[in-house]
């Protein structure tokens, strides 16, 4: 891997206004753009590019405009609160309004079809689920938050959600590929967190503010370290007549998403 697939920024972003993180035209390219938004109270920001966007808010307090429509959002802690996402076809222009300091995640892609905004929420988001409970002593166990994909946004070219995991814990497990390129975003609860983010047989620190690329179908899974809990967006671009669905995961560690992985998880006397 020539290209270090890992984008920091240890000190964090712009304090107001927009900060790109990564763009379609870049050598090593996921075909998405990811920018972050910081918004002071009353700071207005309109986005207009002809892209498919999503907008998902992290924290604060926005009053979204879209079309005819206008809605307020709010979220005190993504570790706790659900998601909330605003997702518009390329024609559509969004203006925001922060009512208090807010940061919000921007993401992009190339779609030429028109579809109905939705402003998801708790109330029509595709899951919020325990994932890998009750298997392998919890110690893969994290909540996965699927925002949207095929099945209630069919004309989207983006999957989009999120994933919360607890300290010392694996999540993306067991380690899977898929054709689609993939963005992970991190977080933690401690701003000197960190963990570590498996592609193919290399291994990478990821820290707080880290972006990840995934490509060429490489393998991927992850664990935080003890006393930092890890969350992340994930975004994912479906390829032309090839829409992302499920992951291949590796042959060698199936067997660890079956409850009959517990007869054969060595426990200590």
């Amino acid at each position: 891997m020539s290209i270090n697939p890992v984008i920091p920024y240890e000190n964090g972003f712009n304090a107001t206004g927009i900060t790109k993180i990564i763009s379609m035209g870049e050598e090593n390219n996921s075909l998405m753009n990811m920018s972050i938004l910081n918004l002071l109270a009353q700071q207005k920001y309109q986005i207009k590019t002809g892209f498919e966007t999503a907008v998902l808010l992290m924290q604060g307090s926005v009053l979204f405009r879209y079309g005819l429509e206008e809605r307020k959002a709010a979220r005190n802690n993504f570790f706790n609160d659900p998601p909330i996402a605003l997702h518009v076809s390329s024609p559509e222009q969004i203006d925001i309004c922060a009512q208090s300091p807010s940061e919000l995640i921007i993401i992009q892609a190339e779609n030429n079809k028109n579809f109905k905004s939705v402003l998801f929420d708790k109330s029509n988001i595709l899951e919020q689920e325990a994932r890998g409970a009750g298997l392998l002593d919890n110690t893969a166990c994290r909540l996965v938050r699927t925002i949207f994909d095929k099945r209630n946004a069919p004309d989207s070219n983006l999957v989009l959600g999120e994933v919360v995991t607890p300290p010392g814990r694996w999540s993306s497990y067991p380690p899977h590929h898929h054709e689609q390129p993939e963005i992970y975003h991190y977080r933690f609860s401690e701003p000197q967190g960190y963990g570590h983010a498996e592609l193919g047989e290399q291994v990478f620190k990821i820290k707080n503010y880290d972006t990840l690329k995934i490509f060429n179908q490489e393998e991927h899974a992850q664990v935080a370290a003890p006393g930092y809990a890890m969350m992340y967006v994930w975004a994912i671009r479906h390829l032309p007549n090839k829409p992302y669905t499920m992951p291949t995961f590796n042959l060698l560690h199936d067997w660890t998403r079956h409850e009959s992985a517990n007869s054969k998880v060595w426990r200590a006397l």
